[in-house]
């Protein structure tokens, strides 16, 4: 298995994260931003797509393999708004100004009046690794994490939607999971883990 991979990421919240989740795998994790602090045009309409993207730019950039993952939340009442537009969803509004605050704001007030029944939503993760810029055969690994959207934020973990994404199993919000839990659960830890499996049956 490679021992040094660079995650093709500059959000913090997401380098957390996949870290905690790789480096008990035996991987070396290098985020881009040691490398450099420039980021891929995002050019494609799908998650899969944007994630190869990122994986080809990083792994340009460096030279190392790359894992890139692109990731969102689909709310079913919306037709899958954001998708692949949740980490600039109020950037229509708010210009560069846009963050994870204006973002979910946006959200809860699109949604404001209806039914926990038409609140339900999903996180989504496409996950690619490339062993370097023009590799053929990138693997993916794919994850979703089901709830609903709350009407107010609850919790003050987590990133992006988080304080907003109920999980009934767990009766708590995203942003009130144990960081612990959540790494094994979320849709990125299905993600990243659907991924390293295949790399380590390809080893």
């Amino acid at each position: 298995m490679v021992q040094t991979v660079v995650l093709a990421t500059g959000n913090a919240g997401k380098l957390s994260e996949m870290t905690d989740i790789l480096e008990p795998h035996g991987w070396e994790v290098k985020s881009q931003a040691h490398f450099f602090d420039s980021e891929a045009d995002e050019t494609g309409l799908t998650f899969i797509e944007n994630a190869i993207l990122k994986a080809r730019y990083a792994s340009e950039k460096t030279g190392l393999p790359a894992i890139a993952d692109d990731s969102g939340i689909e709310v079913s009442a919306l037709q899958g708004r954001p998708g692949i537009y949740s980490a600039r969803y109020s950037q229509d509004i708010y210009g560069d100004e846009t963050n994870d605050e204006t973002n979910l704001q946006k959200l809860l007030t699109e949604l404001k009046g209806l039914s926990d029944e038409q609140r339900q939503a999903s996180y989504y993760c496409a996950m690619v690794y490339v062993e370097h810029a023009n590799d053929p055969i990138p693997i993916i690994g794919l994850g979703r994490w089901y709830g609903q959207i709350l009407t107010e934020k609850r919790g003050d973990g987590g990133f992006g939607y988080d304080p907003i994404f109920w999980l009934e199993e767990f009766n708590q919000s995203a942003a009130e999971l144990p960081k612990a839990k959540k790494n094994q659960v979320s849709h990125r830890a299905q993600a990243l883990n659907a991924l390293v499996m295949q790399l380590r049956r390809g080893a």
